[in-house]
């Protein structure tokens, strides 16, 4: 598998992350009693999400080129 095909399969977790993050807001919606915690998880999730895309930005633009930072 090459480092391009690879940083591609994290940036589809990446997506499907922020859609689990929209899903959890949606039941946050529905059940009144866990929309505070849903809505931090759902928080989370995105976060967690934007730290996967920063980290396959950082290691693809590393400054040798070769999407390495070591």
């Amino acid at each position: 598998m090459g480092v391009d095909m690879a940083y591609q399969e994290i940036l589809d977790e990446v997506e499907l992350l922020h859609g689990v993050g929209g899903r959890l807001e949606g039941l946050a919606e529905q059940h009144p009693r866990a929309t505070e915690a849903l809505l931090t998880i759902a928080g989370n999730v995105r976060s967690v999400a934007t730290l996967l895309a920063v980290l396959v930005a950082t290691k693809l633009h590393g400054n040798d080129g070769s999407g390495s930072s070591d």
